[in-house]
Protein backbone atom coordinates (compact mmCIF):
# COMPACT_ATOMS: atom_id res chain seq x y z
CA UNK A 1 0.00 0.00 0.00
CA UNK A 2 2.48 2.54 0.37
CA UNK A 3 3.65 3.14 -3.21
CA UNK A 4 0.26 3.96 -4.30
CA UNK A 5 0.03 6.47 -1.66
CA UNK A 6 3.21 8.42 -2.51
CA UNK A 7 2.04 8.24 -5.29
CA UNK A 8 -1.15 10.29 -4.90
CA UNK A 9 0.98 12.69 -2.48
CA UNK A 10 3.62 12.66 -5.01
CA UNK A 11 0.93 13.62 -7.68
CA UNK A 12 -1.28 15.76 -5.28
CA UNK A 13 -4.59 13.63 -6.12
CA UNK A 14 -4.18 12.70 -2.22
CA UNK A 15 -6.81 14.26 0.10
CA UNK A 16 -5.40 15.40 3.15
CA UNK A 17 -7.88 15.33 6.30
CA UNK A 18 -7.31 17.65 9.05
CA UNK A 19 -8.43 17.15 12.52
CA UNK A 20 -8.44 20.00 14.47
CA UNK A 21 -9.01 23.46 12.53
CA UNK A 22 -7.15 25.62 15.01
CA UNK A 23 -3.81 28.06 15.66
CA UNK A 24 -2.08 24.82 14.61
CA UNK A 25 -4.51 22.81 11.97
CA UNK A 26 -5.89 25.73 10.08
CA UNK A 27 -2.48 27.66 8.74
CA UNK A 28 -1.52 23.79 7.96
CA UNK A 29 -4.89 23.17 6.13
CA UNK A 30 -3.66 26.42 4.22
CA UNK A 31 -0.66 25.69 3.66
CA UNK A 32 -1.69 22.11 1.82
CA UNK A 33 -4.29 23.81 -0.18
CA UNK A 34 -1.69 26.64 -1.17
CA UNK A 35 0.03 23.87 -2.66
CA UNK A 36 -3.02 22.28 -4.72
CA UNK A 37 -3.70 19.50 -2.62
CA UNK A 38 -7.74 19.31 -1.61
CA UNK A 39 -8.28 19.10 2.19
CA UNK A 40 -11.25 17.91 4.14
CA UNK A 41 -11.44 19.58 7.47
CA UNK A 42 -12.61 18.13 11.07
CA UNK A 43 -13.25 19.84 13.58
CA UNK A 44 -16.25 19.16 16.47
CA UNK A 45 -17.26 23.48 16.49
CA UNK A 46 -19.98 23.73 13.78
CA UNK A 47 -19.67 27.11 13.87
CA UNK A 48 -15.52 26.98 13.01
CA UNK A 49 -16.55 24.73 9.90
CA UNK A 50 -19.60 26.95 9.10
CA UNK A 51 -17.09 30.24 9.02
CA UNK A 52 -14.79 28.26 7.20
CA UNK A 53 -17.03 27.25 4.71
CA UNK A 54 -18.10 30.97 3.70
CA UNK A 55 -14.33 31.92 3.39
CA UNK A 56 -14.22 33.52 6.77
CA UNK A 57 -11.37 33.76 9.90
CA UNK A 58 -11.76 33.14 13.48
CA UNK A 59 -8.47 33.55 14.12
CA UNK A 60 -7.20 37.53 14.12
CA UNK A 61 -3.70 37.13 12.61
CA UNK A 62 -4.96 34.06 9.75
CA UNK A 63 -6.24 36.15 6.87
CA UNK A 64 -9.59 35.59 5.47
CA UNK A 65 -8.31 36.01 2.15
CA UNK A 66 -6.13 32.71 1.59
CA UNK A 67 -9.26 30.59 2.77
CA UNK A 68 -11.72 31.79 0.66
CA UNK A 69 -9.42 31.46 -2.24
CA UNK A 70 -9.38 27.59 -0.58
CA UNK A 71 -13.01 26.96 -0.76
CA UNK A 72 -13.70 28.85 -4.14
CA UNK A 73 -10.90 27.18 -5.40
CA UNK A 74 -12.67 23.83 -4.33
CA UNK A 75 -9.79 22.76 -2.18
CA UNK A 76 -11.40 23.03 0.87
CA UNK A 77 -14.50 21.28 2.42
CA UNK A 78 -15.21 21.36 6.27
CA UNK A 79 -17.28 18.86 8.58
CA UNK A 80 -18.30 17.82 11.91
CA UNK A 81 -18.94 14.31 10.44
CA UNK A 82 -15.58 11.85 11.30
CA UNK A 83 -17.43 9.22 9.22
CA UNK A 84 -16.33 11.08 6.15
CA UNK A 85 -12.49 10.70 7.73
CA UNK A 86 -12.19 7.46 5.34
CA UNK A 87 -11.98 9.87 2.25
CA UNK A 88 -8.86 11.14 3.34
CA UNK A 89 -5.57 9.54 2.54
CA UNK A 90 -3.65 11.44 5.03
CA UNK A 91 -5.12 12.31 8.81
CA UNK A 92 -3.20 14.92 10.53
CA UNK A 93 -4.12 15.13 14.12
CA UNK A 94 -4.02 19.20 15.61
CA UNK A 95 -6.14 19.15 18.74
CA UNK A 96 -5.44 20.57 22.11
CA UNK A 97 -3.14 18.58 24.76
CA UNK A 98 -3.79 20.58 28.12
CA UNK A 99 -3.12 19.24 31.20
CA UNK A 100 -5.66 18.16 33.85
CA UNK A 101 -6.30 19.74 37.45
CA UNK A 102 -3.54 17.80 38.96
CA UNK A 103 -1.26 19.37 36.59
CA UNK A 104 -0.89 15.59 34.86
CA UNK A 105 -1.63 15.33 31.17
CA UNK A 106 -4.56 14.91 29.15
CA UNK A 107 -4.90 13.37 26.23
CA UNK A 108 -8.71 13.52 25.84
CA UNK A 109 -9.07 15.39 22.43
CA UNK A 110 -5.95 13.10 20.97
CA UNK A 111 -8.34 9.86 22.03
CA UNK A 112 -11.27 11.21 21.25
CA UNK A 113 -10.16 12.31 17.91
CA UNK A 114 -8.40 8.44 17.09
CA UNK A 115 -11.30 6.93 18.72
CA UNK A 116 -13.71 8.80 15.84
CA UNK A 117 -11.81 7.79 13.05
CA UNK A 118 -10.81 3.78 13.61
CA UNK A 119 -14.00 2.92 12.42
CA UNK A 120 -13.70 4.40 9.25
CA UNK A 121 -9.64 3.61 8.80
CA UNK A 122 -8.53 1.97 5.64
CA UNK A 123 -5.15 0.44 3.62
CA UNK A 124 -3.74 2.97 2.05
CA UNK A 125 -3.70 5.63 4.97
CA UNK A 126 -1.38 7.78 6.70
CA UNK A 127 -1.95 9.12 10.38
CA UNK A 128 0.11 12.04 11.68
CA UNK A 129 -0.24 13.20 15.45
CA UNK A 130 1.14 16.83 15.27
CA UNK A 131 -0.76 17.74 19.09
CA UNK A 132 2.54 18.07 22.10
CA UNK A 133 2.55 14.99 24.61
CA UNK A 134 4.93 13.14 25.75
CA UNK A 135 7.36 10.34 24.40
CA UNK A 136 5.72 7.17 24.13
CA UNK A 137 2.11 8.32 23.17
CA UNK A 138 2.03 7.28 19.49
CA UNK A 139 3.02 4.17 19.91
CA UNK A 140 1.23 3.58 23.08
CA UNK A 141 -1.87 4.99 22.41
CA UNK A 142 -2.77 5.55 18.94
CA UNK A 143 -0.65 2.15 17.34
CA UNK A 144 -2.89 -0.31 19.31
CA UNK A 145 -5.92 1.83 18.68
CA UNK A 146 -4.96 1.77 14.45
CA UNK A 147 -4.47 -1.80 14.39
CA UNK A 148 -7.44 -2.96 16.73
CA UNK A 149 -9.84 -3.46 13.05
CA UNK A 150 -6.92 -5.67 11.60
CA UNK A 151 -4.44 -3.14 10.22
CA UNK A 152 -0.90 -3.30 9.90
CA UNK A 153 1.02 -0.44 10.57
CA UNK A 154 3.60 -0.04 8.34
CA UNK A 155 2.24 -2.67 5.68
CA UNK A 156 -1.61 -1.07 5.18
CA UNK A 157 -1.70 2.08 6.97
CA UNK A 158 0.82 4.25 8.28
CA UNK A 159 1.59 5.63 11.38
CA UNK A 160 4.09 8.80 12.38
CA UNK A 161 4.52 12.02 14.92
CA UNK A 162 5.51 15.25 13.81
CA UNK A 163 4.95 18.09 16.08
CA UNK A 164 3.81 21.12 15.54
CA UNK A 165 5.99 24.53 15.69
CA UNK A 166 3.55 27.40 14.94
CA UNK A 167 3.94 30.67 16.11
CA UNK A 168 1.41 32.70 15.88
CA UNK A 169 1.85 36.14 14.62
CA UNK A 170 5.59 35.77 13.79
CA UNK A 171 6.01 37.09 10.87
CA UNK A 172 9.29 35.81 10.31
CA UNK A 173 8.45 32.32 9.49
CA UNK A 174 5.60 30.60 7.80
CA UNK A 175 4.08 27.04 8.16
CA UNK A 176 6.16 26.39 5.10
CA UNK A 177 9.77 27.55 6.03
CA UNK A 178 9.62 26.14 9.86
CA UNK A 179 11.80 22.87 9.32
CA UNK A 180 9.69 20.11 10.38
CA UNK A 181 10.09 17.14 12.50
CA UNK A 182 9.03 13.82 11.42
CA UNK A 183 9.37 10.43 13.19
CA UNK A 184 7.73 6.87 12.01
CA UNK A 185 6.57 3.61 13.89
CA UNK A 186 8.84 1.69 10.89
CA UNK A 187 10.98 2.97 8.43
CA UNK A 188 7.96 2.31 6.15
CA UNK A 189 5.84 4.99 8.06
CA UNK A 190 8.77 7.37 8.02
CA UNK A 191 8.73 7.30 4.13
CA UNK A 192 5.44 8.14 4.13
CA UNK A 193 5.68 10.56 6.15
CA UNK A 194 8.53 12.87 4.62
CA UNK A 195 7.18 12.55 1.53
CA UNK A 196 3.65 13.80 3.12
CA UNK A 197 5.62 17.50 4.32
CA UNK A 198 8.31 17.10 2.03
CA UNK A 199 5.13 18.48 -0.21
CA UNK A 200 4.69 21.45 1.47
CA UNK A 201 7.28 21.95 3.87
CA UNK A 202 10.33 23.51 2.97
CA UNK A 203 12.54 21.43 4.83
CA UNK A 204 11.60 18.08 6.90
CA UNK A 205 13.64 16.80 9.54
CA UNK A 206 13.74 12.53 10.04
CA UNK A 207 14.59 11.32 13.58
CA UNK A 208 14.74 7.57 14.31
CA UNK A 209 11.30 7.00 16.27
CA UNK A 210 8.18 8.44 17.37
CA UNK A 211 9.57 8.43 20.63
CA UNK A 212 11.85 10.80 19.81
CA UNK A 213 9.91 13.65 17.46
CA UNK A 214 7.96 13.63 21.01
CA UNK A 215 10.83 14.54 22.79
CA UNK A 216 12.52 16.81 20.56
CA UNK A 217 8.99 18.78 20.49
CA UNK A 218 9.23 18.64 24.89
CA UNK A 219 12.76 19.95 24.66
CA UNK A 220 12.21 22.96 22.31
CA UNK A 221 9.71 24.33 24.93
CA UNK A 222 11.34 23.13 28.45
CA UNK A 223 14.44 24.85 26.96
CA UNK A 224 12.69 27.44 26.98
CA UNK A 225 10.90 27.24 30.32
CA UNK A 226 14.30 26.95 32.01
CA UNK A 227 15.51 29.91 30.73
CA UNK A 228 12.57 31.55 31.21
CA UNK A 229 12.52 30.39 34.74
CA UNK A 230 15.97 31.31 35.10
CA UNK A 231 15.69 35.56 34.28
CA UNK A 232 12.23 35.33 36.12
CA UNK A 233 14.08 34.28 39.12
CA UNK A 234 17.10 36.91 38.31
CA UNK A 235 14.63 39.72 37.98
CA UNK A 236 13.37 39.26 41.56
CA UNK A 237 17.11 39.45 42.73
CA UNK A 238 17.98 42.64 40.39
CA UNK A 239 14.72 44.16 41.94
CA UNK A 240 15.51 43.53 45.59
CA UNK A 241 19.11 45.07 44.58
CA UNK A 242 17.45 47.79 42.71
CA UNK A 243 18.95 46.32 39.29
CA UNK A 244 17.54 46.52 35.99
CA UNK A 245 17.03 42.96 34.89
CA UNK A 246 15.91 44.14 31.18
CA UNK A 247 19.61 46.31 31.18
CA UNK A 248 21.27 43.66 31.96
CA UNK A 249 20.05 41.28 29.52
CA UNK A 250 20.60 43.46 26.91
CA UNK A 251 24.04 44.27 28.00
CA UNK A 252 25.08 40.84 28.63
CA UNK A 253 23.65 39.94 24.80
CA UNK A 254 26.22 42.01 22.86
CA UNK A 255 28.07 38.93 23.91
CA UNK A 256 28.30 37.33 20.27
CA UNK A 257 28.78 33.83 21.31
CA UNK A 258 27.67 31.90 24.57
CA UNK A 259 24.39 33.70 24.97
CA UNK A 260 21.06 33.67 23.65
CA UNK A 261 18.43 36.25 25.55
CA UNK A 262 15.12 35.59 27.18
CA UNK A 263 13.01 38.29 28.81
CA UNK A 264 10.77 38.56 32.33
CA UNK A 265 7.48 38.75 32.18
CA UNK A 266 4.17 38.38 34.68
CA UNK A 267 4.13 34.31 33.67
CA UNK A 268 4.29 31.94 31.31
CA UNK A 269 1.54 31.84 28.24
CA UNK A 270 0.28 30.05 25.13
CA UNK A 271 -0.35 26.54 24.46
CA UNK A 272 3.53 25.16 24.96
CA UNK A 273 5.38 26.26 27.06
CA UNK A 274 2.66 26.57 30.54
CA UNK A 275 1.85 22.80 29.72
CA UNK A 276 4.85 20.96 27.91
CA UNK A 277 7.47 20.24 30.81
CA UNK A 278 4.70 18.77 32.87
CA UNK A 279 3.95 16.32 30.30
CA UNK A 280 7.74 14.97 30.40
CA UNK A 281 7.95 14.69 34.25
CA UNK A 282 4.73 13.34 34.19
CA UNK A 283 6.39 10.82 31.78
CA UNK A 284 9.44 10.58 33.54
CA UNK A 285 7.86 9.43 37.26
CA UNK A 286 7.07 6.13 35.20
CA UNK A 287 10.82 5.60 35.22
CA UNK A 288 11.39 6.42 38.75
CA UNK A 289 12.71 9.34 37.52
CA UNK A 290 12.10 13.35 39.01
CA UNK A 291 12.62 15.92 37.06
CA UNK A 292 14.49 18.65 39.52
CA UNK A 293 15.41 21.46 37.46
CA UNK A 294 12.56 21.57 35.03
CA UNK A 295 10.37 21.33 38.21
CA UNK A 296 12.37 24.00 40.05
CA UNK A 297 11.86 26.18 36.55
CA UNK A 298 8.00 25.72 36.76
CA UNK A 299 7.73 26.73 40.70
CA UNK A 300 9.37 29.98 40.06
CA UNK A 301 7.41 30.93 36.47
CA UNK A 302 4.03 29.67 38.51
CA UNK A 303 4.91 32.06 41.32
CA UNK A 304 5.68 35.27 39.25
CA UNK A 305 1.53 36.23 38.96
CA UNK A 306 1.68 36.28 42.95
CA UNK A 307 5.48 38.51 42.75
CA UNK A 308 3.19 40.54 40.40
CA UNK A 309 0.41 41.08 42.27
CA UNK A 310 2.44 41.78 45.55
CA UNK A 311 4.56 44.37 43.40
CA UNK A 312 1.12 46.54 42.19
CA UNK A 313 -0.23 46.09 45.96
CA UNK A 314 3.31 48.02 47.47
CA UNK A 315 2.80 50.47 44.84
CA UNK A 316 -0.59 51.27 45.52
CA UNK A 317 0.35 51.35 48.93
CA UNK A 318 3.32 53.70 48.89
CA UNK A 319 0.82 56.18 47.16
CA UNK A 320 -1.98 55.64 50.16
CA UNK A 321 -4.20 53.52 48.51
CA UNK A 322 -5.12 49.84 48.96
CA UNK A 323 -5.74 47.39 46.30
CA UNK A 324 -9.41 46.39 47.87
CA UNK A 325 -11.96 48.55 45.91
CA UNK A 326 -8.97 49.62 43.84
CA UNK A 327 -9.59 50.16 39.85
CA UNK A 328 -6.93 48.20 37.91
CA UNK A 329 -7.21 48.27 34.23
CA UNK A 330 -4.99 45.40 32.65
CA UNK A 331 -3.45 46.50 29.17
CA UNK A 332 -3.24 43.17 26.83
CA UNK A 333 -4.97 39.70 27.88
CA UNK A 334 -3.64 38.26 24.91
CA UNK A 335 -0.77 35.80 26.25
CA UNK A 336 1.27 37.57 23.90
CA UNK A 337 2.03 40.31 21.53
CA UNK A 338 0.13 41.45 18.53
CA UNK A 339 -2.50 38.02 18.54
CA UNK A 340 -5.41 37.09 19.85
CA UNK A 341 -4.79 33.77 21.01
CA UNK A 342 -5.67 33.77 25.02
CA UNK A 343 -4.21 30.35 25.70
CA UNK A 344 -3.19 29.60 29.50
CA UNK A 345 -2.49 33.85 29.24
CA UNK A 346 -1.02 35.11 32.52
CA UNK A 347 -3.25 38.14 31.94
CA UNK A 348 -6.27 36.11 33.22
CA UNK A 349 -4.64 34.85 36.21
CA UNK A 350 -3.61 37.57 37.35
CA UNK A 351 -6.70 39.26 36.79
CA UNK A 352 -8.15 36.43 38.62
CA UNK A 353 -5.85 36.75 41.48
CA UNK A 354 -6.87 40.68 41.90
CA UNK A 355 -10.50 40.45 41.43
CA UNK A 356 -9.72 37.95 44.83
CA UNK A 357 -8.01 40.52 46.97
CA UNK A 358 -10.82 42.69 46.22
CA UNK A 359 -9.82 45.06 42.96
CA UNK A 360 -12.29 46.28 40.36
CA UNK A 361 -10.86 44.40 37.33
CA UNK A 362 -11.45 45.52 33.82
CA UNK A 363 -9.03 45.49 30.58
CA UNK A 364 -8.39 46.76 27.61
CA UNK A 365 -6.97 44.49 24.49
CA UNK A 366 -7.58 45.68 20.74
CA UNK A 367 -7.37 42.01 19.54
CA UNK A 368 -9.85 40.62 22.35
CA UNK A 369 -12.83 43.33 22.28
CA UNK A 370 -14.94 40.75 24.31
CA UNK A 371 -13.75 38.36 27.04
CA UNK A 372 -13.95 35.12 25.16
CA UNK A 373 -15.52 31.72 27.00
CA UNK A 374 -12.75 29.81 28.24
CA UNK A 375 -13.14 25.98 29.65
CA UNK A 376 -11.73 27.52 33.27
CA UNK A 377 -12.11 31.15 33.02
CA UNK A 378 -14.91 34.08 32.52
CA UNK A 379 -14.80 37.82 33.00
CA UNK A 380 -17.89 39.58 31.45
CA UNK A 381 -16.38 42.38 30.46
CA UNK A 382 -15.39 44.20 27.44
CA UNK A 383 -12.27 45.55 26.15
CA UNK A 384 -12.05 49.26 27.21
CA UNK A 385 -11.33 51.85 24.84
CA UNK A 386 -7.84 53.74 25.81
CA UNK A 387 -8.48 57.50 25.94
CA UNK A 388 -7.00 60.21 28.41
CA UNK A 389 -10.50 60.33 30.08
CA UNK A 390 -10.54 56.39 31.12
CA UNK A 391 -6.92 56.22 31.86
CA UNK A 392 -7.49 58.93 34.46
CA UNK A 393 -10.35 56.76 35.57
CA UNK A 394 -7.87 53.67 37.03
CA UNK A 395 -6.21 53.50 40.08
CA UNK A 396 -3.09 51.39 38.77
CA UNK A 397 -2.74 50.50 34.66
CA UNK A 398 -1.06 47.06 34.84
CA UNK A 399 1.18 46.38 31.30
CA UNK A 400 0.36 42.47 30.77
CA UNK A 401 1.28 42.11 27.61
CA UNK A 402 2.42 44.90 25.18
CA UNK A 403 0.48 44.97 21.99
CA UNK A 404 2.08 47.63 19.66
CA UNK A 405 -1.58 48.64 18.71
CA UNK A 406 -1.20 50.45 22.23
CA UNK A 407 -0.12 54.37 22.93
CA UNK A 408 2.02 53.98 25.39
CA UNK A 409 3.08 57.92 25.07
CA UNK A 410 -0.76 58.31 25.99
CA UNK A 411 -0.80 56.01 28.58
CA UNK A 412 2.22 57.41 30.24
CA UNK A 413 0.86 60.80 30.16
CA UNK A 414 -2.59 60.18 31.81
CA UNK A 415 -2.23 56.66 34.21
CA UNK A 416 -2.01 57.75 37.53
CA UNK A 417 0.36 54.57 38.27
CA UNK A 418 1.65 51.94 35.78
CA UNK A 419 2.87 48.39 36.92
CA UNK A 420 5.25 47.37 33.95
CA UNK A 421 5.58 43.55 33.27
CA UNK A 422 7.15 43.75 30.04
CA UNK A 423 9.63 46.20 30.16
CA UNK A 424 7.57 48.91 28.03
CA UNK A 425 9.11 52.30 29.92
CA UNK A 426 12.80 51.87 30.56
CA UNK A 427 13.54 55.38 31.72
CA UNK A 428 12.68 55.80 35.24
CA UNK A 429 9.31 57.60 35.31
CA UNK A 430 7.64 58.73 38.75
CA UNK A 431 4.41 56.84 37.80
CA UNK A 432 6.00 53.66 36.65
CA UNK A 433 7.02 50.87 38.55
CA UNK A 434 8.62 48.12 37.09
CA UNK A 435 7.33 44.54 37.86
Amino acid sequence: MKQPLLDKIHNKTAVIGIIGLGYVGLPLMLRFAEAGYKVLGFDIDPGKISKLLTGQSYIKHISAEPIAAAVNAGLFDGTTDFSRTGEADALIICVPTPLNKHREPDLTFVLKSTDAVVPYLRPGQIISLESTTYPGTTDEELLPRVESNGLKVGEDIFLVFSPEREDPGNEKFSTRTIPKVCGGVTHECMEVGLALYGAVIDRVVPVSSTRAAEMTKLLENIHRAVNIGLVNELKIVCDAMGIDIREVIDAAATKPFGFTPYYPGPGLGGHCIPIDPFYLTWKAREYGLHTRFIELAGEVNTAMPDWVVGKLMDALNERGKALKGARVLVLGIAYKKNVDDMRESPSVELMEKLQKKGAVIAYSDPHVPVFPKMREHYFNLKSVEITPETLSTYDCVLVATHHDAFDYDIILQHAQLIVDTRGVYRETCENVVKA
